[in-house]
């Protein structure tokens, strides 16, 4: 075989763009992102009475919140489902279609229905409208079409029109999905604060995984009892070095009569006392502690012990009994490091 006709073709670089000049694509995609940042900004300036309506609906149901759709409305009813869910209020995802093979059986008395359908005709949809009715679950719908066969059947109507799609031919759902996908989120996050779900709940419904980790509190993480390094204000230089050494911390608290944690000492602190203290035997934790020491309650996040840390350059931080400066606990970025927050 000869080689000279079997060359293997150069390699294309990527075209090159002249500075100042946008590319097609880039123009393109801008065009999209302005469509569905003015379907969102548009569904925004229509909200009234109706959506307050909605979350009345949402906060009194004593069962779950049903989300159903099809197609690319479905995909956000999942979306919107588990956002709820993870916020607080109790949802479950119902595929539309499915819900004629079996699948309505999630339906419960005391459940209410989000039903989201661009069109408001979607005949998977319209087809679970009469048994929504006869089990008397209110029904909100998210659609464009005010007129449609869902909206006259619902008891709240959100409206998602848009003015037009950001595919060039206006057919492929895509500011009508962006729109339904932020309305649902403003729902959502409007709710969890009507019922006051704050970051303690967050933690118990996300224990597994990053989010979960950087919300566990750090009374779960800390050191305590016999292990946290204490003195008395009165304990010797011997005495202070040797807890330092004991507890392996690096660093030890130092509190009062009261038992309130009124300085620190660290390894730093020994040196430099060494440097400048005339009589090194005879001085005593006050004498060379750092007053004021940084500390977080116990029941702070760890996520707030971390910026802390960060903020101040310290390894060790004492952890205290709420509302008083009694030291109950320590925590070292290593402990930190183990459980995944930082």
């Amino acid at each position: 075989m000869n080689d000279k006709f079997h060359k293997p073709a150069p390699a294309r670089r990527p075209p090159t763009l002249r500075r100042g000049r946008e590319s097609d694509d880039i123009r393109r995609a801008r065009r999209v992102l302005a469509i569905e940042a003015a379907a969102v900004a548009a569904v925004a300036s229509r909200l009234d009475a109706r959506f307050d309506r909605a979350l009345d609906v949402l906060a009194a149901c004593p069962g779950k919140v049903v989300v159903t759709g099809m197609g690319k409305s479905g995909i956000i009813c999942r979306k919107i489902a588990a956002t709820l869910a993870s916020t607080g209020t109790a949802a479950v995802f119902l595929h539309a279609a499915e819900a004629a093979h079996g699948d309505a059986g999630v339906f419960m008395k005391g459940d209410a229905v989000l039903a989201v359908s661009s069109s408001g005709e979607t005949e998977e949809l319209v087809r679970l409208l009469p048994l929504i009715k006869r089990l008397a679950l209110p029904l909100l719908a998210m659609t464009g079409s005010s007129r449609s066969t869902l909206a006259r059947a619902a008891d709240v109507i959100l409206d998602v029109s848009v003015a037009e799609e950001a595919c060039p031919m206006n057919l492929a759902p895509t500011a009508s999905t962006t729109a339904a996908l932020a309305l649902g989120d403003a729902l959502a996050v409007a709710l969890l604060e009507r019922k006051g779900f704050g970051p303690d709940d967050f933690a118990v419904l996300h224990p597994g995984g990053a989010l979960g980790r950087r919300l566990v509190k750090v009374e779960k993480l800390m050191h305590q009892g016999d292990a946290v390094p204490l003195l008395h204000v009165s304990a010797p230089f011997d005495a202070t070095v040797q807890k330092i050494s004991d507890k392996h911390f690096g660093v030890a608290g130092v509190i009062d009569d009261k038992g309130d944690l009124v300085g620190v000492i660290t390894d730093g602190d020994l040196r430099r006392a060494l440097g400048s203290v005339d009589n090194i035997r005879a001085a005593r934790a006050e004498d060379i502690m750092t007053r004021n020491p940084k500390a977080v309650p116990a029941t702070s996040l760890a996520e707030q012990a971390v910026a802390l840390m960060e903020r101040h350059s310290i390894t060790a931080l004492f952890i205290l009994a709420d509302g008083t400066r009694k030291p109950v606990g320590i925590i070292h970025v290593h402990d930190l490091l183990k459980a995944g927050v930082v």
